[in-house]
């Protein structure tokens, strides 16, 4: 019995001799496990790579907190009251406080994504994709975190490791609008709230993701990709927001609605930001099309095509110009 004893004991502690000569992860090794998902994500979810992997940097520790190990939590990403998944508590601002735990790291940057499309994270898709240091500001200034030298300390991350070049990779993808494969082979589906869980379904004819939402509401994925409803009788850009928990000034900003204007039944509103360029080079003007009609069509905004094509202000582009997409 004794000797049972003596070799149960001695497996634990070489069990546990083991465990402590595990080698802590570098920020060069945490990099090459995971640009190629913070890529993937950019491209999906419109997030920098740079800021995706600044932030799993500073958040996890290279990889090695406990939060990362024990709960591959990357982004130090709290409960908050819209989470049905599993926890880990950990000590933050307050004593043993609940963070999200996943089924695994990739599933961690997925919800990372998906975090950012919350109401408060909006104005930082109105930046350039590649505007690493206005990202970082920006998730200072909407709250993400509490540190004063957040954005500082992401900027520098990103200067240190040169991870602007992983912006640039997901920039060629968004541009020839091609998908890159989801890295390791990961299938896991999108983590949704409780609100969010409806049904999904595929259109094959226009290879769009179509998400029921809110009021059955289906939401749509653009040529340019960015999701967009389509208004129905009766709609108005406050009942909208109201229904996606969105604010009326983002729903008119992003669709160049003026102030009352009145939606049509069937037209396209954008419940993202528009790009500056869209994946087309060119548009043929048609007869009666205006600026903002091609903006709408091609999810492109209309400062940018005005510039591209040196239009001033309340200019309208003639039939049969040839405009400058991108």
């Amino acid at each position: 019995m004794r000797r049972n004893i003596f070799f149960i004991l001695l497996s634990l502690v070489s069990s546990s001799c083991l465990a402590l000569a595990q080698p802590k992860l570098s920020a060069v090794d945490y990099i090459e496990i995971w640009k190629d998902e913070a890529i993937y994500q950019m491209v999906i979810h419109k997030v920098p790579a740079s800021i995706t992997l600044a932030q799993g940097l500073l958040e996890s520790g290279n990889g090695n907190s406990r939060l990362a190990v024990e709960g591959n939590n990357h982004f130090g990403i709290k409960c908050h009251s819209d989470w049905t998944g599993a926890k880990i508590h950990e000590d933050d601002e307050t004593n043993n406080e609940c963070f999200r735990k996943y089924k695994s790291a990739s599933e961690s940057f997925e919800d990372h994504s998906l975090f950012l499309q919350k109401k408060r994270y909006q104005p930082l898709f109105q930046l350039d994709i590649d505007d690493y240091k206005g990202w970082a500001k920006g998730l200072k200034e909407c709250g993400y975190a509490t540190n004063p030298k957040y954005a500082q300390l992401l900027i520098n991350l990103i200067e240190q490791y040169e991870l602007q070049q992983y912006d640039k990779i997901g920039l060629q993808h968004i541009r020839k609008n091609t998908v890159p494969e989801r890295p390791h082979g990961q299938k896991h589906k999108p983590i949704l709230t409780n609100q969010e869980k409806k049904p999904k379904q595929r259109n094959q004819q226009e290879g769009r993701t179509e998400i029921s939402i809110g009021n059955n509401r289906a939401v749509n994925l653009s040529a340019n990709r960015i999701k967009y409803i389509i208004a129905k009788n009766g709609d108005t850009a406050e009942s909208i927001a109201r229904e996606l928990d969105m604010a009326p000034w983002q729903i008119k900003k992003y669709n160049d609605l003026d102030e009352n204007q009145t939606l049509i039944e069937g037209e396209i509103i954008y419940i993202q930001p528009k790009r500056n360029r869209a994946s087309e080079a060119a548009h043929t003007v048609l007869k009666g099309e205006t600026i903002k009609d091609i903006s709408q069509k091609y999810g492109v905004k209309i400062k940018k095509l005005r510039q591209r094509n040196n239009l001033e202000i309340g200019q309208e582009p003639q039939p049969g110009t040839r405009l400058k997409l991108k």
